[in-house]
């Protein structure tokens, strides 16, 4: 009878917990999108898509990332919700009073945050990147039309004896001007091609040189290729996303991309390493945020007070955008001011342990 009714318990807090969290997940969905479409209601209409295409090219991409974006809101807050109106009825009293310990009562919760840190972790690693592709893709070209599209002075090494230079480079036409390539070897100049302009072709692959110039240096002996009004077909170890102007294009990456990305920028040395690992740390380990925070919310909960559910979950709504916060501080100080990505993707989560584990010792046993 005693395992029969700790059964009982544990399918009625999973119950409890996953249920109040995608409804209260799909309310602020819903709520978001509303506010979304309000916004952006004249970008919509300018872009001539109509409302099947604004749903398959934008809001198949944005809905799945406000949910991955919402996730430790709604987990810390249907946590303390449910949690704080059993208190509030006096239900943890006699589950605890009927020889159930304390860690015992928070297996169902951990149970629960096993199962939404594995969805958020499948999605961050598989999900996620197509659809902030189609997200992205659209705020690039119809929200964000006024940004600006180029990048000027492109220098990078594809190996070790290639480098190349742009002096610009256009996103929207993935063109760019005045392009140079050396190959060099030790410190002696061997080949370096010259052109005009430069052109990714989407269908080759490949990209196409314009009014282009080859000089090859055999020690003392050069042969010059001029290819003036001509144009010429070649393979380089990169890609338009490569020069992109836009700041989100590491978020369309796949996982393997990202990964060979990382190698490559070992190599080039362009300046984007901590954007690289910080998104790829994040991926794997914000997901871990599903146990703290429901950590933290049993703890701050489970405690009948003066004022009932609203000052628990007062107190959680405070803390879960501080962790939203705190995050965004991070990644910040990441990206821009050399705080090692590990430590800035790890800080919020242990910082928040840490109180989840005080919060932990002063709860009622």
């Amino acid at each position: 009878m005693f395992k029969r009714n700790i059964k009982i318990l544990d399918r009625f807090i999973i119950g409890k917990y996953l249920g109040t969290f995608v409804y209260t997940l799909i309310i602020f969905v819903v709520i978001i999108v509303v506010f979304d479409i309000s916004e952006k209601l004249d970008d919509f209409l300018r872009s001539g898509l109509g409302f099947w295409g604004i749903l398959t090219k934008y809001y198949a991409g944005s809905v799945p990332f406000y949910v991955n974006m919402l996730s430790p809101l709604i987990n810390f807050i249907a946590v303390i919700f449910f949690t704080a109106k059993m208190a509030d009825q006096t239900e943890i009293v006699p589950i605890l009073s009927g020889g159930v310990s304390f860690n015992r009562f928070l297996r169902p919760y951990f149970i629960s945050a096993f199962i939404i840190f594995a969805v958020n972790l499948v999605s961050n690693l598989y999900i996620l990147p197509y659809t902030n592709t189609l997200k992205n893709t659209f705020e690039n070209k119809y929200v964000r039309r006024n940004d600006p599209t180029t990048k000027s002075n492109i220098h990078m090494k594809l190996d070790k004896r290639t480098y190349i230079y742009i002096e610009s480079f256009d996103n929207r036409t993935s063109t760019g001007t005045r392009f140079n390539l050396d190959n060099i070897e030790g410190d002696v100049l061997t080949k370096r091609i010259v052109a005009e302009t430069i052109k990714w072709d989407s269908l080759k692959h490949k990209w196409k040189l314009s009014n282009y110039s080859i000089r090859n240096i055999a020690g003392l002996k050069e042969s010059m290729i001029y290819g003036t009004g001509k144009t010429k077909d070649t393979t380089l170890d990169v890609r338009p996303n490569d020069f992109s102007a836009y700041d989100n294009v590491v978020q369309n990456l796949s996982t393997h991309e990202l990964a060979e990305k990382i190698k490559k920028e070992q190599i080039r040395g362009t300046g984007i390493m901590n954007d690289l690992l910080f998104e790829q740390y994040k991926r794997y380990l914000t997901p871990l945020s599903a146990f703290v925070l429901t950590l933290i919310g049993v703890a701050l909960s489970s405690r009948k007070v003066r004022g009932g559910v609203g000052v628990s979950l007062g107190i959680g709504i405070f803390l879960s955008f501080a962790y939203i916060v705190f995050n965004q501080f991070t990644q910040m100080f990441s990206t821009k001011g050399g705080l090692p990505p590990f430590i800035a993707v790890l800080l919020p989560t242990i910082s928040f342990g840490i109180l989840g584990l005080y919060l932990l010792r002063r709860a009622p046993k």
